[in-house]
């Protein structure tokens, strides 16, 4: 009984320690955003705009601003969060926070543009409300020593 019980702590032990035998973790970085704000999109992009998971038409914009990263370092894989609502304050893209992303946002100051579709019965203005943006400080590593985000 006593062997049974040491061999599960072994075990248990040493799967703990191989969980993170290769790993590189790497803290969210976050980063800021401001002037944030759309456009309608160029007609060229504009083309053939349908409302996501359906036929209806849609009304094509750009979400711009700007992104500010204080870190010092690049910050790579950002994802933006955000809502946005109609004129009406519904919801234009229901149950769904993160908007969009940039592959890399070096030091300081930089311009951002996200494209989104909405649907043509949703009245403007929009409102863009709860913006926020992290990233990480490098790749993030598996097991096997190979980058994941690439």
């Amino acid at each position: 009984m006593a062997f049974r019980s040491i061999f599960t702590a072994l075990l248990i032990a040493g799967l703990w320690l191989l969980s993170g035998v290769g790993l590189t973790a790497q803290a969210l970085t976050p980063i800021e955003l401001s002037d944030v704000g759309y456009i309608p999109c160029p007609p060229e992009y504009a083309d053939g705009m349908v409302a996501a998971g359906s036929l209806r038409e849609a009304n094509c914009f750009l979400i711009t601003g700007k992104a500010i990263n204080r870190s010092g370092k690049p910050v790579i894989d950002v994802d933006i969060f955000g809502r946005i609502f109609d004129a009406n304050d519904n919801p234009v893209m229901q149950n769904r926070g993160r908007l969009g992303g940039i592959p890399e946002v070096l030091p300081g100051e930089s311009e951002f543009e996200l494209r989104i579709s909405v649907a043509a019965n949703q009245p403007e203005p929009l409102k863009l409300k709860q913006f926020k943006a992290s990233g990480f400080s490098g790749k993030v590593r598996g097991l096997s020593g190979d980058a994941i985000n690439q």
